[in-house]
């Protein structure tokens, strides 16, 4: 089967959102394989092709792009949103969880990326978005682990897109801040709890779930990424959502000090 329309390749679009990309995509005129590790528990979206992909796994990652080219002819796009949160002080995560968490949020993507670009290079041209985070460039307490997956990202996808685009391949990074998902209910807790951080853990808690509540609904980070995959001349980077756009801003002009004073004082901090 072949397509007269662009093809998007969603990784994790069972929900939040990966599933209000998909969604904003299929508007935007794209064909759409939405993914998910179990596509037996998702809703059906309309005009969405919904595939099993465990972005952990080398060969389930092969797998699925081979089924997507089989039965579309191509992928245009990749939108690489597939990730898992993790939440406490960062000696209370054992290496073992750490890893777990790289495994998905950036081994994963560069799983993807090595089945993908090659396709994309072979027909000169495609985009490559990676879910980033405002933790990309501004890290949080108590989300050490995350905040380094998203570091990692950014450096990944700054140096891949140097590397691709002279071949008419981009990559590009999305950097939302809080977002109205299941993140905080999702995201791995310390499998090595220390009384020490106890207390400011469950403030750092309610911070986080009162931020998340009252965060951007995910499909202001779909137009975002819609706005990334459609512009002739697409910018490295976006900030999706308000707080994430006056977050960038701020850490590029406040003082080193001042803007370290604020982070202690939003969450809450001590000392």
């Amino acid at each position: 089967m072949t397509t007269n329309r662009p093809v998007a390749l969603v990784t994790g679009a069972s929900s939040g959102i990966g599933r209000a990309t998909a969604l904003a995509l299929v508007e935007a005129g794209f064909d759409v394989v939405g993914t998910s590790r179990d596509t037996s528990r998702v809703t059906p979206l309309a005009g969405v092709t919904f595939l099993d992909l465990d972005v952990a796994s080398d060969t389930s990652a092969a797998a699925t792009v081979q089924q997507v080219i089989e039965r579309f002819g191509q992928i245009d796009v990749l939108v690489n949103n597939a990730g898992i949160g993790s939440i406490g002080a960062a000696e209370e995560s054992s290496i073992a969880q750490a890893q777990a968490v790289f495994d998905i949020n950036v081994f994963g993507v560069m799983r993807m990326v090595k089945e993908v670009l090659p396709h994309m290079r072979a027909r000169g041209r495609g985009r490559i978005v990676n879910l980033s985070s405002v933790q990309g460039f501004i890290p949080a307490p108590y989300m050490a682990v995350y905040g380094a997956s998203k570091h990692a990202i950014e450096g990944y996808s700054q140096s891949l897109d140097h590397e691709v685009r002279q071949y008419g391949v981009r990559v590009l990074l999305v950097e939302p801040a809080y977002t109205r998902t299941g993140f905080e209910a999702n995201a791995t807790k310390p499998d090595l709890p220390l009384q020490v951080y106890a207390q400011q853990r469950e403030t750092f808690d309610r911070v986080m779930a009162a931020a998340i509540k009252d965060g951007d609904d995910p499909a202001v980070v779909a137009k975002v990424i819609v706005t990334a995959v459609t512009e002739a001349k697409p910018k490295l980077r976006y900030t999706a959502g308000t707080l994430a756009g006056r977050a960038s801003t701020l850490r590029r002009f406040v003082p080193a000090r001042a803007f370290d004073s604020q982070i202690r004082k939003m969450n809450q901090l001590t000392g």
